[in-house]
């Protein structure tokens, strides 16, 4: 396997700011058999000015159809047998190929292998020492919560992604962990220690929006009911799943929350409200409750003031 190619696939929609230095993380692989196919998503700013200045890269246009139909794209047009997916914002390191054809390579029943990354800021610098761990997978561990965290770290073997038709498209978010489902429940999956990206952090991150994330994470999840119904260790990994995506996102939203009703943004705080009510009601119901028993506590503090004045 150590001569196959590898495609790496950036999908961009108005990110032409950090295209190039996307692009310049696969130039600078220490594995040299790859293909650049950058899929500029309906962007409107210089995405195809920046693709074009790369005489290897294959530029691919289309209208704004979202990330998943970008990334399904890039693979129809790839030739590679071993496929990566960079967001056109984050980087590979050196190895992060060389790792991940090593790895598949020895482990030959393996649908994809995933690796480690570390954070950085919007110029680029580090954000932290802090570099996400991997951990041993599988198909109960992903029901519980998306132990991989970052698209890039991952390195998919072409079949495996045609067998089960690639991203879906139908959602707004969360397409890599639904990708992520469908393959561990079919095939083993390995990890491996290496850091081989990096995540840049910004304020127009996916992530970074609660109600988006809570309502995707779960509907995602949803869809596996079917699968785990009959059987009790997957039923109990369903469950631990929904409460672990409820108390992440759930927790950010209600944060979130507070912070627009000190500003008075009423309509944001309706549509966070309405989030809530219908995928976190429970959090909605602690948070009341917890500020009930602390008006318990207070009150008769405050009416022994009263009466001693």
């Amino acid at each position: 396997m150590s001569g196959v190619l590898v495609s790496v696939i950036i999908p961009c929609y108005n990110q032409g700011r950090f295209l190039g230095e996307a692009i310049d993380s696969v130039l600078n692989q220490t594995y040299r058999n790859c293909e650049i196919i950058v899929v500029d998503d309906g962007s409107m700013d210089d995405t195809a000015r920046v693709a074009a200045r790369y005489p290897s890269v294959n530029l691919v246009r289309q209208s704004n159809r979202g990330f998943s139909a970008a990334r399904n794209a890039g693979l129809e047009q790839s030739l590679g047998d071993l496929l990566v997916f960079l967001d056109a914002d984050d980087r590979l390191l050196p190895n992060a190929i060389e790792d991940g054809v090593e790895c598949l390579e020895h482990n030959p029943q393996c649908a994809f292998v995933y690796g480690r990354y570390r954070l950085i800021k919007r110029d680029g610098s580090p954000l932290s020492a802090q570099i996400r761990l991997a951990r041993a997978s599988d198909y109960l561990e992903m029901l519980r919560f998306n132990y991989i965290g970052m698209l890039a770290t991952v390195m998919y073997r072409r079949a495996v992604l045609e067998a089960v038709d690639g991203f879906d498209t139908s959602g707004a978010a969360c397409e890599d962990y639904d990708l992520y489902l469908r393959i561990t429940r079919l095939h083993p999956i390995i990890c491996q220690s290496n850091v081989v990206a990096e995540y840049r952090q910004h304020d127009s991150n996916m992530s970074a929006d609660p109600e988006l994330m809570l309502k995707s994470s779960l509907q995602v999840l949803r869809r596996q009911w079917k699968y785990v119904r009959k059987n009790k260790a997957a039923r109990e990994a369903y469950h631990q799943g929904r409460r672990n995506w409820q108390d992440y996102y759930g927790t950010k939203l209600i944060k979130a929350m507070l912070q627009r009703i000190k500003a008075r943004d009423w309509k944001q705080v309706l549509r966070g409200g309405l989030v809530l009510l219908r995928y976190y009601p429970i959090g909605i119901a602690v948070r009341v409750l917890k500020r009930a028993r602390s008006i318990a506590t207070l009150a008769p503090r405050l009416f022994t003031l009263k009466a001693s004045r």
